[in-house]
């Protein structure tokens, strides 16, 4: 009986092998630039692990030929350990806190959101780009950077290249606008919380938010990751509304693969908020999941930088730029004008 016990056993785990084998190469490769990351933003904290991160892919992919075996692991890591990041990032949100923030600033994060999309989304059509791709920079830029391009990509017809070149622009733009945004708010009078929540509010990854909220000083790094906390928490039904459009162009071509009402990774998003809002949840756990969180979208965000080919982003087309530059100022603007309406 034990040998026949092993003889069914064995196949199993040839099989389990088999699966995981063509992953190891790029995932090993992936986890080495997580280490090379996270180790950089511990010596420098005001470095984004992120950023790092996808610099380090636009950087190995554009000066040596990365082998074809790690391309497999490179795009799980990019699709799939990216969505799972997004579910450790709800163990950041506590709703406490972005109740706090009082029922008309929250209104403002709604018309930074809806208002931040739309005017996107309009202007990308009277420039004639693609719909896809427009869809993704808006809700990068309106959101929360290349997270949301990421969740919105799991549920729209878009492809490789769309979603490089939004997360290319979320990294170049939020970047800039870690000085600008500090800068600006000094010359405008701004007093550091109004400042640190107009950095939230308006710049699109949130550890560009920590690093403009360090720059600013004061109080205002709780505030600014307070606002921007709010924003991503809209990622949740801007998912599920683009989700039910393309099931909806689902019926009207039976061909079409339907994604879920609300995806997977979404309600793994609200639980891990659920859990941390109402569960008293050790210190330990909590810091445990955000070093997670950090490792998986690092992980991701490498993945989406070796994608990044210069000589071919050289060659896109202009108008993502300009409607970049353009989605910035309104996010921006709306943002700003919502804060002194309210404060």
């Amino acid at each position: 009986m034990a040998i026949q016990t092993d003889q069914v056993k064995q196949p199993a785990t040839h099989k389990a092998t088999g699966v995981i084998h063509p992953y190891l190469p790029g995932l090993l490769l992936c986890a080495v630039a997580v280490v090379i990351s996270m180790g950089i933003n511990k010596l420098l904290p005001g470095v984004s692990a992120l950023i790092v991160a996808i610099v380090l892919g636009i950087t190995l992919t554009n000066v040596i030929r990365l082998p074809e075996s790690t391309m497999p692991g490179i795009t799980f890591a990019s699709k799939k350990l990216l969505r799972l990041g997004i579910v450790f990032l709800g163990l950041q949100l506590v709703l406490s806190d972005i109740i706090s923030l009082g029922a008309p600033m929250l209104l403002v994060i709604v018309c930074i959101v809806g208002g931040g999309i739309f005017s996107t989304l309009l202007i990308g059509r009277l420039m004639k780009m693609r719909a896809a791709q427009v869809l993704l920079i808006a809700c990068g830029f309106s959101i929360c950077g290349a997270a949301a391009v990421a969740g919105v990509e799991g549920v729209t017809d878009s492809d490789e290249e769309d979603v490089v070149t939004a997360v290319a622009l979320v990294v170049i733009f939020g970047t800039l606008m870690i000085p600008a945004v500090p800068f600006l708010g000094q010359l405008l009078g701004m007093s550091p919380e109004l400042n640190g929540m107009w950095a939230g509010a308006s710049i699109h990854e949130i550890a560009q938010v920590v690093a403009a909220g360090g720059i600013i000083g004061g109080g205002a790094l709780a505030a600014a990751v307070i606002a921007k906390l709010a924003r991503i928490l809209m990622l949740a039904p801007v998912v599920a509304v683009l989700s039910v459009r393309q099931r909806r162009r689902g019926n009207l071509n039976p061909e079409a693969k339907r994604p879920p009402i609300v995806p997977l990774f979404i309600i793994g998003f609200l639980a891990m908020i659920l859990i941390r809002s109402f569960c008293n949840l050790p210190q330990g756990v909590i810091d445990a999941g955000s070093m997670i969180q950090t490792a998986l979208l690092s992980a991701a965000m490498f993945g989406l930088g070796c994608g990044v080919k210069i000589r071919n982003l050289m060659n896109v087309d202009v108008r993502p730029f300009i409607l970049a530059a353009i989605s910035t100022l309104i996010v921006a603007g709306i943002a700003y004008t919502g804060i002194i309406l309210v404060h």
